[in-house]
């Protein structure tokens, strides 16, 4: 007998599912990849926010007067 004849025999039902990330959470493991794909572009997001904030407050802000001590 196969292997995965042998697996359809022992898993049952369970077959062909997929499963949790842990037995405990709710989570499939298609699921905790989605999360992980978007919370990485949501970080690459973030640090491209950041650069280009300070990209504006350290060169544009000076050279367009911003911030003058003396008025």
């Amino acid at each position: 007998m196969g292997d995965s004849k042998r697996r359809k025999e022992t898993l049952g039902e369970k077959y062909g599912q997929e499963q949790n990330v842990l037995p405990w959470l709710p989570f499939k493991k298609s699921q905790a990849a989605q999360f992980v794909k978007w919370s990485t572009a949501g970080a690459w997001a973030g640090i491209g926010l950041l650069v280009a904030y300070w990209v504006v407050i350290r060169f544009l802000g000076p050279v367009l007067g911003w911030w003058q001590v003396n008025p």
